[in-house]
């Protein structure tokens, strides 16, 4: 059995072979492009690299064109944690001392020693590895919008609180496209007290709105004009121009996130698993995506429902020392797939009886409202499971079956 590490860089790699008792077989440093891979790839198959029993690969992260060059095939590349790799370079040398031959050569013993501990990368389809691209691109983009919509309230509150006080009633406030066209015409309060009826209208028709224009224009002008304690006049300017600088980059984070929504939504339902995701409670496209983008369409990857909710971070973990034992939350998790779940907990219980009636069974018991979240999540999160294996969508009476069914299923 030969193994290979790749200690990985941004322009060059070094590459390690060793055998079963660990002798070191080659070795060697190549460039990242495609003279580079095919010297991989003819070092490979030197020492016994078939398309039928392919030579696995230890490497440090799980994406690049490297990583994709390695996953053609069957071959098995496992993304070993640079932090867990940093652990068994000890058990080489003391010095602690780091080189990149050195890595690599650490990196395939870990497969010699401990492959049975470490997972590959699962063998997902082209089509659930595109859709984990852009559902997770599109969950980056909002949290980059919210980013910057908080880093834009936070100046409006220094000079021009009655713009928040305009925009208060409106959901998502800053990010609407009628907030972002008003606050272009109008940078500073003293502008924005200036405004007409015409010019307020014409901003909300250009921002798409429709219906109640004449209502919420006179709220707006009525708004703006509210007496408010002012900055200098050169200071305001000042200010109003590093607003603009931010509404800029609001805007573009507010077109991304809307752009790679849209894609979200041509791709995702493409997908086989989409039915079964879709019929699952408080699991809309978007979030669907972002789950089916962590767990993957790989059946092979867990192999039962503990493993999913452990990889989750929704089933608890227990520590125990000496006399000493606790049960505690997961901190080492897949956030995105922990983020998605309380959403999915949360929109479950208004969408689902059972899913409503099992929180509130775990809030009597004493679980505050993570806690009971948390459980919930894990819960249907077992179902998602079993309906992907079993290829069925989601049916309410059976993950949630009234006390009087399930006692007599029991009994039966």
């Amino acid at each position: 059995m030969i193994y290979c590490g790749i200690d990985w860089a941004e322009k060059t790699h070094d590459v390690a072979l060793v055998d079963d008792s660990g002798h070191l077989l080659a070795k060697r440093h190549i460039t990242d492009d495609t003279a580079g891979y095919k010297i991989l790839l003819d070092l490979l198959a030197e020492y016994g690299d078939t398309e039928d029993n392919p030579i696995p690969v230890a490497i440090e992260t799980s994406r690049g064109l490297l990583v994709a060059v390695l996953r053609t095939g069957k071959r098995r590349v496992f993304a070993i944690n640079p932090m867990a790799a940093a652990r068994y370079r000890d058990r080489h040398a003391v010095s602690r001392k780091k080189s990149d031959p050195g890595d690599a050569l650490v990196l395939a013993n870990i497969l010699r020693t401990d492959m049975h501990a470490h997972r590959p990368l699962p063998d997902d389809s082209d089509l659930a590895r595109a859709i984990a691209v852009l559902a997770r691109a599109q969950q980056d983009a909002v949290w980059n919008r919210q980013q910057i919509a908080n880093q834009l309230r936070s100046l409006l509150r220094e000079y021009y609180p009655s713009a928040l006080e305009a925009f208060a009633k409106w959901d998502n406030g800053l990010c609407r496209p009628e907030a972002r066209e008003l606050l272009k015409i109008a940078p500073t309060p003293t502008t924005a007290a200036r405004l007409t009826r015409t010019q307020i209208t014409a901003a909300l028709k250009r921002a798409g709105r429709k219906r109640g224009i004449e209502p919420e224009t006179e709220r707006l002008r009525e708004a703006f004009r509210t007496d408010w304690a002012r900055q200098p006049e050169l200071v305001e300017d000042a200010l109003g121009k590093q607003m603009l600088a931010l509404l800029g980059q609001l805007t573009a984070a507010c077109t991304a996130a809307d752009d790679l929504a849209q894609a979200v939504e041509e791709a995702f339902p493409q997908h086989p698993d989409a039915e079964i995701i879709l019929s699952f409670p408080g699991l809309g496209i978007q979030l669907g995506a972002r789950v089916l983008a962590e767990i993957g369409d790989d059946r092979t990857r867990f192999a039962d429902a503990r493993g999913l909710k452990a990889y989750a971070g929704a089933s608890p973990v227990t520590r125990a020392s000496g006399k000493k034992s606790s049960i505690t939350r997961r901190w080492v998790k897949n956030d995105r797939l922990n983020h998605a779940g309380y959403l999915w907990a949360f929109a479950a219980l208004s969408a689902s009886p059972g899913a409503k009636a099992h929180y509130r069974r775990r809030r009597d018991v004493g679980d505050w409202h993570a806690a009971a979240q948390r459980n919930l999540f894990n819960r249907m999160l077992g179902q998602l499971y079993h309906c992907l294996k079993a290829r069925q969508p989601f049916d309410e009476h059976t993950a949630f079956p009234t006390p009087q069914v399930a006692l007599s299923t029991a009994a039966a």
